[in-house]
C-alpha cells in the first residue's frame, strides 16, 4: 500500500469493489456498522481496531496499519486489515472476490507473510496469492472459535482463587506473554511490556493464586465492543497443568465479563490441543466457526 494516508488516493482508483486505505476512522466509517453486525465472527477486527483506535496506530508494530473494504451495490460484503509485519486478518468472502483482492494486493508489489480468515476464505485467499505471486502457502494453525452457551464452572475448584493482576506483577505478566506466544506458535503480535502496561491499567488479567498467594495460571479478556467480550490469554506454565488452574482461572474471567454487562463471551482454541477445546466446552462454551492461518515465503 502506498505509505501515504491519503485514503482519497486508492479509494478513487478501487478495482472489483476493494478501496483501500491506511485511514482508520475512514475505514470504521465504511465498515464498522457491518463488523458489527456479526460481533462473534468479527470479534479480531473489532477489537483489534479499538485496540489501534484507543492505544495508537503503532501499538501492533512501527509500519501504518493497512485495511480493506469490498463494497457491492451500495454495501458492505466484506473487510480486512493488516498491522505490518503481521500477516493479513479477512473477514469472509466469496472465492472470486478473494482472487481480485490477492491479484491487486499482489500487483502492487506488497509482501504478506500470511493470511487469517474462516477456512474456506483463507485457503481461497492462499491459493490466490499462491498463483499471483509465486511463493508458497502452508497451513500454520487451525482454531475453533467459541462462544459462551450457559456458563457451567468446572469441578473441583482448586484450591486458591482469582486476584486482578497489579502492576507488581509486571515482569510475571511480560515473561507469561512471551511463554503464551511461544506456546502458540506465533510469537508476540504486540511489545510484551506494552501489553503488560495496558492490561495493568484495564484491569483486563486476572490470576489464578495458591493459598500462600503464588500465581500459577492467567486468564485475560479483550475491551468490550459491540457487546462482545473475547477471552485471550488463557495461559499456565507447563509444570503446573493438569490440575484445574486454567479452568478455574477462565470460570472466573467469564463470569467477570457476564456481570459487566458482556451479550457475548468468545475465545478461540487450537484445534491441535484437545485438551483446551474439552475444557471450554465443559465450561460452557460452543462452537462458532473455525479458522485458518497460512504462511506465505
Amino acid at each position: 500500500m502506498d505509505t501515504d494516508t491519503d485514503t482519497d488516493t486508492e479509494a478513487a482508483s478501487a478495482t472489483g469493489g476493494w478501496r483501500l486505505t491506511h485511514d482508520l476512522d475512514d475505514f470504521l466509517t465504511r465498515a464498522g456498522a457491518f463488523l458489527r453486525s456479526r460481533p462473534a465472527l468479527h470479534t479480531v477486527p473489532l477489537t483489534v481496531t479499538e485496540t489501534l483506535r484507543t492505544r495508537g496506530r503503532s501499538v501492533y508494530g512501527d509500519g501504518p496499519p493497512e485495511f480493506g473494504v469490498l463494497e457491492r451495490d451500495g454495501a458492505v460484503r466484506a473487510a480486512f486489515f493488516r498491522t505490518p509485519p503481521h500477516g493479513l486478518d479477512l473477514t469472509s468472502l466469496a472465492p472470486g472476490d478473494a482472487d481480485v483482492l490477492a491479484a491487486r494486493l499482489a500487483a502492487s508489489g506488497r509482501r504478506l507473510p500470511g493470511v487469517q480468515a474462516q477456512c474456506d476464505t483463507a485457503a481461497a485467499f492462499a491459493e490466490a496469492w499462491q498463483r499471483h505471486t509465486g511463493t508458497t502457502a502452508t497451513l500454520r494453525r487451525r482454531q475453533r472459535l467459541y462462544r459462551l452457551g450457559t456458563l457451567t464452572p468446572p469441578g473441583p475448584v482448586p484450591p486458591g482463587g482469582p486476584r486482578v493482576a497489579v502492576a507488581a506483577d509486571r515482569e510475571l505478566l511480560v515473561r507469561w506473554h512471551d511463554a503464551f506466544g511461544e506456546d502458540v506458535g506465533q510469537g508476540t503480535v504486540r511489545d510484551s511490556a506494552q501489553w503488560a502496561d495496558a492490561r495493568i491499567d484495564s484491569g483486563a488479567i486476572t490470576f489464578w493464586e495458591t493459598p500462600d498467594g503464588t500465581p500459577v495460571a492467567m486468564a485475560g479478556t479483550s475491551p468490550r465492543v459491540a457487546g462482545q467480550v473475547r477471552v485471550a490469554p488463557v495461559y499456565t506454565p507447563p509444570h503446573l497443568r493438569g490440575r484445574g488452574y486454567a479452568g478455574a482461572v477462565t470460570t472466573e474471567v467469564t463470569r467477570a465479563a457476564l456481570t459487566a454487562g458482556a451479550d457475548e463471551v468468545l475465545l478461540f482454541a487450537d484445534l491441535s490441543n484437545p485438551t483446551s477445546n474439552g475444557l471450554y466446552q465443559r465450561i460452557g462454551y460452543r462452537p462458532v466457526a473455525d479458522f485458518e492461518e497460512y504462511d506465505f515465503g
